[in-house]
């Protein structure tokens, strides 16, 4: 058979589902052999870029990497911001490029660059394919790694002139091994200083959003009572209505968890990442008791000290503390402080869920009424900018993974080609992404994706004309902005262009009748609001401007 034949029985092997992309000259051989497979599904999309942030959605999701693919030379440039994404996101992708004969390769040709090279800083592993022999074990080496604990993204490049060549090499067998628990000693050594703390607290990552770590973390919390809150890649790990919940950090500035935070004298950190939220504004001291479980050892940080480190799978871990708390019970922990602040950020929520503003409305209407119309195990995405903010703080979860927020690497243009990503492993959940007008137009193209795939998904895109989180950041340091403004398009116009149901929402009391008429609609709805960012500064104003103070 032909190596790009074998090649696709490899990935049927290993049950992938899904590839998104852009097909070229180089990789046509591929993708023809593609066309036999009764098991992948091949999605054309518009842009390289909207197919990474697809794959990344379907991986987040279902915990199994997608593919996106690309050509050669400008095919995998484009793809390479989605891959990163995914990549310090922690999502499971494989990113397969094509490239020119090796028989070209070594001198100046049309389009040819070192792609591998240029994927390396950006993934778990990159990888050519350099004989067809290699093939099988370099997809299940590829799957394995991409899907491992951590996840994250890996690169496969095959030469136009490789995937022609015959092989009588067979596809490898997937097999999945279980992941090395905690020692004993060290989970005795956390126990002792949890149990002997006066006001623990726990910091939920995105690591704890995995379901036997999300259970486990949730038994530990329903037991200790120990107050947890989330970073914004963390949404969902524990039910934001528990008695325990502590919503979210992650804003940029002091807030009332941070209160909580600083009060305590544990920390316990449950798969957690640096990237995530600095430990720099909730520690800037460097005074607080770190207990780190996590799967890998905690990066080194002057702020993040662990006094002990489990490292190992974090269900095991979770479950370990929670075998020796059953065994000798919990002590009387002191939560006044985190009680206080979760009657302030209750409050926060609340103010505006009344709101009946005339041409605008603001950010804390729009997501309680979101949250209103969304069951729990519906899924919302969430785009990079002030909404992002407003997100992060205000929407809350019921379940793991039932909101994505990309806070790693913190790329623009995700929500809309992550929506349709989303929509193709729904099984029955609604899906809402929610965007601003700069990142909705980066990947706008793939409004036509959307409908030619009859995506059952919602964008809600909040108008402001210009670029808002940076407005807000100038606003805060410089008292005023630089040029941030634009135009944007008629969105009604733009919807119907594109076979879209669309809403133009100007008064809030309308806003929760139109997105559940937009949820009720089947195929892609659009509904545009115009957002009051005043309540930017305002939320500056009342929270100050993070100092370390």
């Amino acid at each position: 058979m032909k190596a790009s034949d074998l090649f696709v029985q490899c990935l049927e092997r290993e049950g992938i589902e899904y590839i998104f992309g852009v097909t070229g000259e180089e990789n046509a051989d591929f993708v023809h052999s593609l066309k036999n497979s009764k098991q992948i599904r091949f999605v054309l999309t518009r842009h390289e870029q909207g197919a990474a942030f697809m794959a990344e959605a379907y991986g987040k999701l279902t915990g199994n990497p997608a593919i996106c693919l690309g050509t050669l030379g400008p095919g995998a440039t484009n793809l390479i911001t989605g891959v990163a994404d995914a990549d310090m996101d922690h999502a499971p992708l494989i990113v397969l490029t094509g490239q020119g004969a090796t028989t070209r390769q070594h001198k100046e040709s049309h389009q040819v660059m070192d792609v591998v090279q240029m994927y390396e800083p950006v993934t778990k592993w990159a990888q050519s394919v350099h004989a067809p022999g290699s093939i099988p074990e370099i997809v299940r080496k590829a799957v394995r790694t991409a899907r491992g604990e951590k996840p994250g993204a890996v690169h496969i490049e095959l030469a136009e002139n490789i995937a022609k060549l015959d092989t009588d090499v067979e596809p490898m067998e997937p097999r999945r091994f279980r992941r090395p628990g905690v020692d004993d000693k060290v989970s005795d050594q956390a126990y002792e200083l949890i149990r002997n703390a006066r006001a623990p607290i726990i910091i939920a990552g995105n690591g704890a959003v995995r379901k036997r770590a999300s259970n486990q973390l949730r038994q530990f919390a329903e037991q200790t009572g120990i107050p947890v809150t989330t970073t914004f890649m963390g949404k969902g790990a524990v039910d934001y209505e528990a008695d325990y919940a502590l919503y979210t950090i992650g804003l940029g500035q002091w807030d009332h968890v941070a209160d909580a935070v600083r009060d305590a004298d544990v920390v316990i950190t449950v798969g957690y990442d640096l990237v995530e939220y600095p430990p720099q504004l909730w520690n800037p001291d460097a005074t607080e008791t770190i207990v780190h479980i996590d799967f890998d050892p905690a990066e080194i940080d002057r702020e993040y000290h662990p006094a002990v480190e489990l490292v190992g799978d974090v269900a095991h871990a979770l479950w370990q503390l929670n075998r020796r708390f059953e065994r000798d019970g919990v002590p009387a922990y002191d939560f006044s402080v985190q009680d206080r602040a979760r009657a302030r950020m209750k409050a926060d929520m609340e103010e505006h869920t009344d709101d009946d503003t005339e041409g605008i409305i603001r950010p804390q209407k729009a997501l309680w009424d979101v949250r209103e119309v969304l069951g729990p195990d519906d899924v919302v995405l969430c785009g990079v900018g002030a909404h992002k903010m407003w997100v992060g703080r205000h929407y809350h979860c019921h379940e793991p993974n039932t909101c994505l927020i990309p806070n790693g690497f913190c790329s623009m243009g995700m929500p809309l080609p992550g929506a349709i990503g989303a929509a193709l492993v729904a099984n029955g959940r609604r899906i809402v992404g929610i965007a601003g007008d700069g990142d909705f137009m980066m990947n706008v193209q793939e409004m036509e994706t959307a409908k030619r795939l009859e995506s059952d998904i919602t964008m809600l895109v909040w108008e402001d004309g210009g670029y808002g989180l940076i407005s807000w950041k100038q606003e805060d340091h410089f008292g005023s902005h630089t040029d941030l403004e634009f135009g944007n398009p008629d969105w009604l116009h733009l919807a119907e262009s594109f076979g879209w149901h669309g809403q133009y929402v100007n008064n809030a009391r309308d806003l929760r009748g139109a997105l559940q008429n937009a949820l009720d609609h089947k195929g892609p709805s659009l509904v545009v609001i115009p957002i009051d960012y005043s309540e930017n500064q305002k939320l500056s104003k009342r929270l100050g401007v993070f100092t370390g103070e």
